[in-house]
């Protein structure tokens, strides 16, 4: 009973925070003339907690889980956070041409670093100013524009229509977010405790709770903005998310040490990346993201994990 209460706890708390990043988000944006599209890039897209995770991973010699976490997360960007979204709140999202491209050709990064040979930490510091780049081409393109795209007058409005206006300092998205991760990680260790009490624990059955679970957060921010008519927020977590995934996070991770590539990236896990990935953006290049689109995504999604489990024994999936 004491796991499903840690769970409740954890799923309500995740709930309230999403709820509220959202919130101050569009407030900090609003009042601080800041892109909002940046904010959400810099305060959704990237995955502390999952960092964490992964170079501890790296830093325990489980290199080829830290690997894993890479995919699994920019995996289920596309084939579950934005595929829930589309499927429970379509929505009009116009999303420049440009940045529909930087989302498409996301996972080619991974190519040339994949096929050149062990993962090195000097390949980790290249992907580090790659996603420093991808931050710095955002602002200037936002801040150059008369009016940014993602910071466009009709957002702020729906926000204020919303009761979302804020004057709340930036400083509390960053509490927010803290929430998310609180949350996420009580909501795990729920779980968790629920598969081991009522005898429910197995490596496809708990490889696959934990890896909902540690997506939930994200779920919940995009769907939210989705619902709250600012789908800005949820596109920027998402094509943050996946640039970050396979530069910015991988490349953290290989500051901890190596990582050897196995063949099964290549041959399976990478080419399945890049086609979600790419389907993704061209849905969302259309300029309306419908309920099919999504129930396409989420479909693509499960047919990989079965693929994964059967023809390779396992998927590279966020452990905790």
């Amino acid at each position: 009973m004491t796991s499903v209460l840690v769970f409740l706890a954890g799923a309500t708390l995740l709930v309230f925070s999403a709820e509220k990043l959202i919130t101050h988000l569009v407030g900090a944006a609003s009042g601080l003339r800041v892109p909002l599209f940046l904010l959400a890039v810099v305060f959704t897209g990237v995955e502390f907690d999952d960092l964490t995770l992964g170079v501890g991973l790296n830093l325990e010699d489980l290199n080829g889980v830290a690997l894993g976490v890479v995919f699994g997360t920019a995996l289920s960007f596309t084939g579950v956070v934005l595929a829930l979204a589309a499927v429970l709140e379509p929505r009009v999202v116009d999303v420049p041409r440009d940045y529909v491209l930087v989302l498409a050709a996301a996972p080619l990064v991974m190519v040339g670093f994949t096929l050149s040979g062990p993962l090195t930490v000097t390949d980790g510091v290249l992907l580090i100013v790659l996603f420093v780049l991808f931050i710095g081409y955002v602002g200037a393109r936002e801040l150059r524009r008369d009016v940014a795209v993602f910071r466009d007058a009709e957002v702020y409005e729906a926000a204020a229509v919303g009761g979302w206006r804020s004057a709340v300092p930036a400083g509390m998205a960053v509490l927010a977010l803290a929430g998310l991760v609180v949350g996420a990680a009580t909501t795990s260790a729920g779980t968790q405790g629920i598969l081991v009490t009522y005898g429910l624990e197995g490596t496809v059955f708990g490889a696959t709770i934990v890896t909902a679970v540690l997506t939930l957060e994200d779920v919940f921010v995009t769907v939210e903005s989705f619902r709250k008519g600012v789908p800005e927020v949820g596109v920027g977590n998402v094509i943050g998310s996946v640039v970050f995934s396979v530069t910015g996070k991988l490349g953290v991770t290989l500051l901890a040490g190596d990582i050897v590539v196995g063949p099964d990236v290549l041959s399976w896990h990478l080419p399945a990346l890049i086609t979600l990935t790419a389907l993704a953006a061209y849905f969302l290049s259309t300029g309306r993201l419908r309920r099919w689109h999504g129930g396409v995504l989420l479909a693509l999604y499960v047919g990989y994990w079965v693929i994964s489990l059967l023809a390779f024994g396992g998927a590279p999936v966020e452990l905790d």
